[in-house]
């Protein structure tokens, strides 16, 4: 099916997209999976082409881009060369810490910060999970108090991604007991900050290369100048924020759906089994109609949250009902492709086998499915 999203200035951005990946992601991948760790210098000279940290405003070094084609069409280039380690730090970047400097942030704060994310110098995380508190914000323990021009922040954190890397984090924590939903705020931590370290980082099932941590503060000194935006408002920001990560989480999984069934579709016509290619046999056709059929009507949707996004409508309803149903579709796309490679679904060594693990996490963070459809059927209520 035809798409009219983008114009011809998104698919020139889509070459270029192209040719980085080719020179700078695609030889060095597999490394990196292996490794369990990105090439920091990466990140540099992808956001000098352009890669990521479009938004930022011109004088601090950035595009002034904030058309969200732009980042679909990246996430999109991205999943064709499986880099899903890869694209996971741009849209954490991207879709969380960029959105939340560029929407909170004051004058000097802006000068200090924005600039580093537009050279890639500086890599960002965004710290809300704590061991007991996933989805329920309001249950947030890590706390504040302040000390004349000083905080000193106490808690943990963590399944915080890129938390190892991170050269600055965004920590929610309360700062006022007795307040309960206005008792919540954002600081800025910076690595280094006496008191604040980093745990283990995690061994996950998928996106072995995209760090995940635990984060420790006990007593961390962080000054007055660090709190993003205005004390007590941190739930409202947190909440606010939400639809531009699920918009993010929807285009990832759309992504990750079209560029697994293409290899899957490519596979089933080169694939022969008693005489014939598999993807001959009815049964086998009725799959890939199945999957093509689904991804069409979601990209639809997907599309429609971009646009709607982009004139300031995306709403936190829309945003959740993008969310639980492209990134379950994304589930039974991935099974369903592992099944139509047979035994050869299951080897490391195909892109399909990879998928089925790296996206698995992707109906889990930036909200459960659960907690979109009580978002939705809270929207529905009487």
């Amino acid at each position: 099916m035809d798409r009219e999203l983008y114009t011809a200035d998104h698919e020139a951005y889509r070459e270029t997209v192209r040719e980085f990946l080719a020179r700078e992601v695609v030889p060095h991948n597999a490394r990196w999976e292996a490794d369990r760790w990105i090439d920091r210098e990466v990140y540099a000279r992808a956001a000098q082409q352009g890669i990521y940290a479009l938004q930022i405003p011109e004088e601090y070094g950035g595009a002034g881009q904030r058309d969200y084609r732009f980042r679909m069409v990246a996430s999109e280039e991205i999943a064709k060369v499986h880099a899903r380690s890869f694209a996971l730090t741009l849209a954490l970047q991207d879709d969380l810490v960029l959105h939340y400097l560029l929407d909170l942030t004051g004058d000097e704060q802006r000068k200090r910060w924005l600039p580093e994310f537009a050279s890639g110098r500086t890599i960002g995380a965004l710290a809300m999970t704590e061991p007991g508190t996933g989805s329920d914000l309001r249950g947030i323990r890590t706390h504040a108090r302040r000390e004349g021009d000083t905080w000193f922040l106490n808690g943990q954190k963590t399944f915080i991604s890129s938390g190892i890397m991170a050269d600055v984090v965004i920590v929610a924590a309360r700062t006022d007991p007795e307040a309960g939903s206005r008792g919540f705020s954002l600081f800025l931590v910076e690595s280094g900050t006496p008191g604040f370290t980093r745990g283990r980082k995690l061994d996950k099932i998928g996106l072995p290369a995209q760090d995940t941590a635990e984060l420790f503060f006990e007593d961390a000194r962080v000054p007055a100048a660090a709190l993003l935006g205005e004390e007590g408002r941190g739930l409202q920001y947190l909440m606010s924020h939400l639809p531009r990560e699920r918009l993010g989480v929807a285009t990832e999984a759309m992504s990750n759906c079209r560029a697994v069934f293409e290899e899957t579709r490519r596979y089933c016509f080169e694939r022969r089994a008693f005489g014939q290619p598999i993807g001959e046999f009815q049964h086998v056709r009725f799959e890939l109609a199945e999957l093509a059929t689904e991804i069409d009507v979601a990209q639809a949707y997907v599309d429609r949250m971009v646009l709607a996004f982009n004139a300031d409508k995306l709403t936190a309803v829309d945003a959740a009902k993008g969310k639980w149903y492209v990134s379950e579709l994304q589930k039974r796309v991935m099974d369903t492709c592992v099944q139509l490679h047979g035994g050869y679904g299951y080897m490391a060594e195909y892109p399909v086998a990879r998928a089925f693990l790296d996206t698995r996490v992707q109906t889990i963070y930036g909200g459960t499915t659960a907690i979109m459809k009580e978002i939705i059927g809270r929207d529905l209520a009487p």
